[in-house]
């Protein structure tokens, strides 16, 4: 088992790390056993971490909140769309992470890595408020982006956005969601996308890998059963799909970009997916984070290999989502 202290990493991550360890704990209800307090203490420890390792929002982007109606009611979205987009763009739905239970779209972290990703990549971006548990157990966020796609496509001119060019993606567990959203809309012959995108993700809800073991501890998973069984909920988990990697059959999901981080306990779970989604003969590219930790690739204000991530990033999507088709103005 590795021990964090034992790793080689950048002065920039250790900057983070102390700045973690120097905040937590003077944050009020960090680690209460009420997920609903917790979540509050953790947007506030991702707020301050974020102001000072990562980017600003970009000039040249345009960002607005909009309603659109879910399954268990209205759901805000928030859209990051580049100021020379004309017309009908190509268009990503993305769902943050925050372990299931945590998360929004008001997050710094999350505002200013969508921002700068969608005038990077030339892809405009919805950032979903998805429902989250224990409140809202799987399926709920599943159904919630799945209500989204289906909303930018009806209103696709609303939204300025290209329904031939519609994708998903999302971070920690929001990639989970995501992935889990493509397997449900190739079952039921819903809305096509044209890519999905797995940054980080915890694609099975179980322990996979060498990854699993090394970094058991001290690497901010270290209640991983925990925060499954809050996804799952009490009466266990309503289909397969919750559980991307355990599924039989792969076939037939769009072409996928997986991004994982080289000492974390997910890395494997993404290994892994990439090798079945690519003997299923689904298109797949794999990208490991040399120095990475699950949580460094937002630390763009201050570690290189950040920076690079992001930019590796945004020139996939841009590639993937062809933007240098889409109809730019100036």
């Amino acid at each position: 088992m590795t021990v964090l202290t034992d790793l080689d990493l950048d002065p920039g991550i250790h900057s983070w790390i102390a700045r973690l360890e120097q905040l937590a704990p003077a944050i009020p209800g960090i680690a209460d056993p009420d997920p609903a307090v917790q979540r509050i203490a953790a947007r506030e420890l991702s707020d301050r971490l974020a102001v000072d390792f990562t980017l600003p929002i970009p000039d040249g982007i345009e960002i607005d909140d909009m309603e659109i109606a879910g399954p268990g009611g209205s759901l805000r979205m928030r859209r990051y769309r580049p100021r020379a987009a004309d017309g009908l763009v190509p268009s990503q739905l993305w769902l943050h992470g925050g372990g299931f239970y945590a998360g929004t779209i008001d997050e710094v972290l999350n505002d200013r890595l969508c921002a700068r990703r969608a005038l990077d990549s030339g892809v405009q971006v919805f950032s979903l408020e998805y429902r989250l548990a224990p409140e809202h157990p799987y399926p709920a966020p599943v159904l919630d982006a799945v209500a989204a796609l289906e909303a930018l496509i009806d209103e696709a001119e609303r939204f300025g956005v290209d329904p031939e060019r519609l994708g998903i993606g999302g971070n920690s567990a929001g990639a989970a969601i995501a992935a889990s959203t493509a397997l449900r809309l190739r079952d039921a012959e819903g809305p096509s996308l044209c890519h999905v995108d797995l940054e980080v993700p915890p694609l099975a809800m179980r322990r996979v890998g060498e990854s699993a073991v090394d970094y058991a501890i001290g690497f901010g998973l270290d209640q991983l059963e925990q925060i499954v069984a809050l996804y799952t909920g009490p009466a266990g988990p309503a289909d397969a799909n919750i559980s991307p990697l355990d599924v039989v059959d792969l076939g037939g999901l769009p072409s996928t970009l997986i991004m994982a981080a080289e000492h974390d306990p997910l890395r494997d779970s993404g290994v892994q997916y990439a090798e079945r989604l690519r003997h299923a003969g689904v298109p797949v590219e794999l990208y490991i984070g040399a120095g990475h930790l699950h949580g460094t690739p937002g630390l763009t204000a201050s570690f290189d290999g950040a920076r690079e991530w992001q930019e590796l990033h945004a020139g996939h999507l841009a590639r993937a989502y062809d933007t240098r088709t889409a109809r730019l103005a100036g």
